[in-house]
Order: C-alpha cells, then sequence, then structure tokens
C-alpha cells in the first residue's frame, strides 16, 4: 500500500511553488527588459517566456517528474486537438461580431498595415504562446490534475493565469474582471479538450493561444483597454467553456486521476 509520501500526489506543492515563483518574476523581469531589446511588443512579448523558464528550473530540480508530465507534450495528437483550434476563430467570431451589432463599427485591421510583416508575427505568436503553454497547460494542467478533478484544475490554472497578467488589474475593473472571466473560461476549453490524453498537448494549446491572441490584434480593440470589446470577449469565452463542458459531460466518461510512475519519482 502506498503512504501519501511515496507517491506524486503527495508532492506536488514544491513543483508548485518553484515554477509559479519563477513565473511571476521571470516575466516582470523580460517584460521590464523588453524595450531595451528592441523587439517590438507586437511581434511577441518576451513575458510569455516566463512559464518556460518555470518549467526549466523545475527540471533542473526534478528531472524525472518533469519529463513524466511532459512525455508526449510534443508528439501525437490529441482526440479534441481540431475542435480545440476550430473553437478560438469562433470565440473571435462571437466577439467581434456582438461588437459591430452594437457599435456598428466592424473593426477589422488588414494584415498587410502591421507595422511589421504578418507572417513573422504569426510565427512569433506561435513560439511565444507555447512559451506560455509549457507552463500552464504542459506542466501545472497535468500536475494539478494529480490532485483535483478536471473543472477544478482547470479553473484553478486559469484564475492564476489570469493573475500572471498583472498589468491587467491597472485598467478598468469591469474590463479586469471580464479578462479573468475570459482567462479561466479559456482554460477550461482547454483542459476539457486536452482531458485524458498529453498527446500533442503543447502545439495543439499552443495553436489556441496564438490563434484568440492573432484574432484580437486583428478584430478587437481591447488592446485600447476599452471595455466592451473585453466583456464581449469574455462572455464568448465563457459561452465556449459552457459547450466544452456539457459536451466532454455527454460523451467522455470521467477521466481517473493520473499518477507519476514510481521510477521517475
Amino acid at each position: 500500500m502506498r503512504t501519501a509520501g511515496n507517491t506524486w500526489n503527495g508532492g506536488i506543492g514544491a513543483p508548485v511553488g518553484v515554477f509559479l515563483t519563477v513565473a511571476f518574476l521571470a516575466a516582470g523581469a523580460l517584460g521590464t527588459a523588453q524595450p531595451a531589446t528592441g523587439i517590438p511588443p507586437e511581434v511577441v512579448q518576451l513575458t510569455q517566456f516566463g512559464p518556460a523558464l518555470g518549467v526549466g528550473l523545475a527540471a533542473l530540480l526534478w528531472p524525472g517528474r518533469v519529463r513524466a508530465l511532459l512525455a508526449g507534450a510534443l508528439r501525437g495528437r490529441g482526440a479534441g486537438g481540431g475542435a480545440l483550434l476550430l473553437t478560438a476563430p469562433l470565440i473571435i467570431a462571437l466577439s467581434a461580431g456582438a461588437y459591430a451589432l452594437l457599435t456598428g463599427d466592424a473593426r477589422f485591421t488588414r494584415p498587410d498595415t502591421l507595422e511589421h510583416p504578418f507572417a513573422l508575427i504569426v510565427v512569433a505568436q506561435m513560439i511565444g504562446a507555447c512559451g506560455e503553454e509549457i507552463g500552464w497547460r504542459c506542466f501545472l494542467q497535468p500536475l494539478l490534475r494529480t490532485r483535483f478533478g478536471p473543472l477544478a484544475t482547470s479553473v484553478t490554472v486559469g484564475a492564476i493565469w489570469g493573475v500572471w497578467h498583472v498589468g491587467v488589474f491597472a485598467e478598468d475593473p469591469v474590463y479586469a474582471a471580464a479578462f479573468l472571466v475570459g482567462a479561466i473560461a479559456m482554460s477550461v476549453v482547454m483542459g476539457r479538450a486536452l482531458e485524458g490524453t498529453r498527446a500533442g498537448g503543447l502545439p495543439l494549446a499552443g495553436g489556441f493561444h496564438a490563434l484568440i491572441n492573432l484574432g484580437m490584434l486583428l478584430l478587437m480593440d481591447e488592446e485600447s483597454g476599452a471595455v466592451l470589446p473585453m466583456v464581449l470577449f469574455g462572455a464568448a469565452c465563457l459561452a465556449a467553456a459552457v459547450l466544452w463542458t456539457w459536451r466532454n459531460a455527454r460523451t467522455a466518461p470521467a477521466a481517473r486521476i493520473r499518477t507519476i510512475p514510481e521510477h521517475v519519482r
């Protein structure tokens, strides 16, 4: 019989603490350093690599455990991958369409009018999104999933992810609240899509994340601090999360909480 101390479930506090400390501090340091690098934030924000650095330190301290958590994240294809990637443009279409109906302003930024080549932005956004998602969805999500259920895990990761975007809390409180709702809802969508398999988790989560960012760049006005676009975006994400939760409840049996094999403890 295993005791709590003999399983991965019994020792998640230290890896979680190390990862989150580095993810937050490194993001702040990278954001401060970005102007000196000359890398335009429109292309990629260096703060996105804070979670990847957190995973890197955790891998140095607990190599076997991190290797087990990331197993399959770069390979294969998750069962819900296509639906997950389709959900991102649907969220953008719903929020941008609602904004156009309410304001009469169908906002659209042509890719060729951006200051930097759109192809470069697409590639950089995917890299940056993967820099985040290797931490949030490929490390922290499966780590917490060994202890909690799928919905509780996704909500927890989403809340931490939202708070990690500390700059958003300098905006209007309604804007910040809508952003937090959107972050939690997107975490639920990704958690539901990837539940039960880690195959291809990084490109799928990174692809979803990058598509959201690109859609907001071209079709939304949330970067100005305008409240309505962010509220509509948060509502669209919430609707997607409800649909994914309902879909999983109907089509998939509850996945068992995973443990890490003895040989990687």
